[in-house]
């Protein structure tokens, strides 16, 4: 299908997208939801209420999760009359005006996040950090609970973590600012539908629950980590912040990506086998200050956004609207598609080489790391994912 705003056929954000954020703008600085076509903004409200679309109330919010709320048959309905309104130009006269630069708005968080879970779903990423960490047992599926009220949007800054941490040498254990800050390249999936305590998600309905996709870097305290790992697990090495991406591009933009599994061996429990269950073809890219470091792909990742959220809700974990929960580190078996610098470094025995000359092992203080995304979408296009962005900044 084609726009009547004239874009690029080659635009990752073009119709075939339309992912959807919250955004404000100098002349009107409330917060409301926006979905993104090519390089501007939609206002989501403003435009319903002017072609007549009285749930486009739904809309009008500082937040996506009273949409979230609605779930799939509301999501699809309303993809289908953005669809429509920015295509067939008989509403172009009622839609236009709605319209703002990207470069003119200032975006937001895009949804309130309620609950927050980690996974650890890539089976290359479990090898080699449990090759230096645990190497008796890189389990899968496993993932932890992590703090909801540190997850930040893209571009914000990346304040060092304090905490507790050993030296290599094994003495006693020191306080101060994290000296092996990292970062964790992930896909995040963003929750609608709220259900029931006790009520697990099958597989087969787990596409009624999974409303879209972000970019996520879950900044890791190396150092810290290391030193809390055993025998609870992540902790303050982790919780100190997670940035996702602005935009949330809708799971419905992901249909002509959808790639079988790796071969899981063992036979998963029946409550994870089930032939829904299919991967996703995500080509991501990180850079650092600028150099091209990791080139993960996402399709080679273990577990299925279905099979994770199952395994999320089958003690009897309740969804919430809002609810996220993050792939794990994206890894691959080349040493070019790691999603860590502990990885890609051998924990820092083999530092990147930047562009600029100078080397790393892990974060300094100024550095920035971005993440971008793009999937293959219907009749040759890109399905494009939201960058994520942030830069270091020193210890308080």
């Amino acid at each position: 299908m084609t726009s009547w705003l004239d874009l690029d056929p080659t635009d990752p954000f073009g119709l075939q997208t339309l992912p959807y954020g919250v955004f404000s703008t100098a002349t009107r600085p409330d917060r409301r939801v926006g979905v993104r076509i090519g390089n501007r903004v939609l206002d989501a409200a403003a435009a319903a209420k002017q072609a007549g679309m009285e749930s486009g109330e739904t809309w009008a919010c500082t937040s996506l999760n009273r949409f979230l709320a609605r779930g799939p048959r509301a999501w699809a309905a309303a993809r289908e009359w953005l669809t429509m309104v920015l295509s067939d130009e008989a509403y172009r006269d009622a839609v236009e005006a709605s319209l703002h630069p990207l470069d003119q708005v200032a975006l937001h968080l895009p949804f309130e996040v309620a609950d927050y879970v980690d996974f650890y779903a890539s089976e290359h990423h479990a090898a080699n950090l449990g090759a230096i960490f645990r190497p008796d047992n890189p389990a899968l599926p496993i993932g932890y609970h992590g703090r909801s009220g540190t997850v930040v949007v893209s571009g914000t800054d990346v304040l060092r973590p304090n905490g507790q941490s050993r030296s290599p040498d094994g003495g006693r254990p020191h306080f101060g600012p994290s000296t092996r800050l990292d970062i964790e390249a992930e896909v995040g999936f963003v929750v609608g539908g709220a259900t029931r305590l006790g009520m697990p998600v099958a597989v087969p309905e787990a596409a009624e629950h999974l409303f879209g996709v972000v970019l996520l870097n879950d900044w890791s305290a190396r150092d810290i980590q290391a030193w809390e790992y055993v025998p609870l697990g992540p902790f303050l090495g982790k919780s100190f912040m997670t940035s996702i991406s602005a935009w949330v591009t809708p799971m419905a933009a992901f249909d002509s990506a959808r790639v079988d599994l790796p071969r899981q061996d063992p036979r998963p429990h029946d409550y994870l086998h089930h032939e829904t269950a299919r991967g996703m073809d995500l080509h991501l890219e990180v850079t650092l200050n600028g150099t091209v470091v990791s080139r993960p792909e996402y399709r080679h990742m273990y577990w299925s956004p279905e099979q994770m959220l199952a395994h999320l809700t089958v003690n009897g974990a309740s969804l919430r609207d809002g609810d996220l929960f993050g792939s794990g580190t994206v890894s691959g078996a080349d040493p070019g598609t790691l999603g860590s610098l502990v990885e890609l470094t051998a924990n820092g025995a083999n530092p990147v080489a930047l562009d600029n000359g100078t080397t790393r092992g892990f974060l300094e203080d100024g550095d920035v790391v971005t993440m971008t995304a793009w999937a293959p979408g219907p009749d040759g296009t890109r399905i494009g994912v939201g960058e994520v962005t942030g830069r270091v900044v020193a210890a308080l």
